[in-house]
């Protein structure tokens, strides 16, 4: 049995926006597609949390995009990093890596104490 989506941490969903945009231009939902299959099907991003998502990057400049044909034929906005967006991905993956290391601490403290 699949256990339900876990909720993403406030913010985290335009962190993992800009890396997936790193890899390559894409459209939202291959983006969406590309998030779920590299999470081993663990994330799902809602195309109410996610449309919202590109359009606040886009405005802060974080992303670029432009109208093209997708593969499957239709137009689609296309998502590019701009070099601001590269190191705006720079300084949240470092907050993430410090955050996640401090958790990481409090976890192993914590079951260690419980032993």
């Amino acid at each position: 049995m699949k256990s339900s989506q876990p909720d993403l941490p406030q913010g985290t969903l335009d962190m993992l926006i800009l890396q997936i945009v790193a890899l390559g231009p894409t459209h939202g939902y291959a983006l969406a597609q590309r998030i779920h299959q590299i999470s081993r099907e663990v994330l799902a991003v809602q195309q109410g949390s996610l449309y919202p998502a590109l359009h606040r990057l886009e405005n802060r400049g974080f992303l670029a995009a432009e109208w093209k044909e997708s593969e499957t034929g239709r137009n689609a906005k296309f998502y590019r990093l701009t070099p601001r967006g590269r190191a705006q991905l720079r300084a949240e993956t470092t907050n993430w890596a410090r955050l996640s290391e401090a958790i990481a601490l409090i976890l192993n403290e914590a079951e260690g104490g419980t032993r």
